[in-house]
């Protein structure tokens, strides 16, 4: 099975033999925020830590497109998706309400929790499973809704 990294790369090569110049500054930009950690603190990050600084960059530019959007700038919102699109790309297959709401009326009950003070244990228990495959925020929604 190959790493998130040797895709990434592989990606990488095959935007440099298209001459997709759009898809190959993202993926470069990608590879330097993942090459930075690792020089940072001296690791080799795992799949994992990889799919975490791919959200981050995701999250980054999902906030680039409200102020955008909001500023009226749609020429630089729509630039902001097209790179969502490229990153999205490595993300595993995302899972679907039905799924969603499974794992966490699963994980309610498995961590006991009865009322909004328990949502932080839920949350905590819930981030390595959803990783990449949901919104972070949307879980957070759905969590505070069934436990209010």
């Amino acid at each position: 099975m190959t790493t998130l990294k040797t895709q990434i790369t592989d990606v990488l090569k095959a935007a440099m033999r298209a001459k997709e110049m759009d898809k190959l500054t993202v993926i470069r930009g990608l590879q330097a925020a993942i090459k930075q950690i690792e020089v940072d603190e001296r690791v080799e990050l795992d799949d994992s830590r990889v799919l975490a600084v791919i959200e981050k960059q995701i999250k980054q530019r999902k906030e680039s497109i409200k102020a955008f959007e909001g500023a009226n700038r749609q020429d630089l919102a729509s630039k902001e998706q097209a790179e969502v699109e490229v990153l999205s790309q490595f993300l595993p297959a995302a899972m679907t309400e039905e799924e969603l709401d499974s794992m966490i009326e699963q994980t309610i009950a498995a961590q006991q929790a009865t009322s909004i003070k328990d949502m932080g244990k839920v949350m905590n228990s819930l981030r390595p499973i959803i990783a990449g495959r949901a919104d972070p925020a949307q879980v957070s929604a759905k969590i505070k809704a069934k436990l209010a």
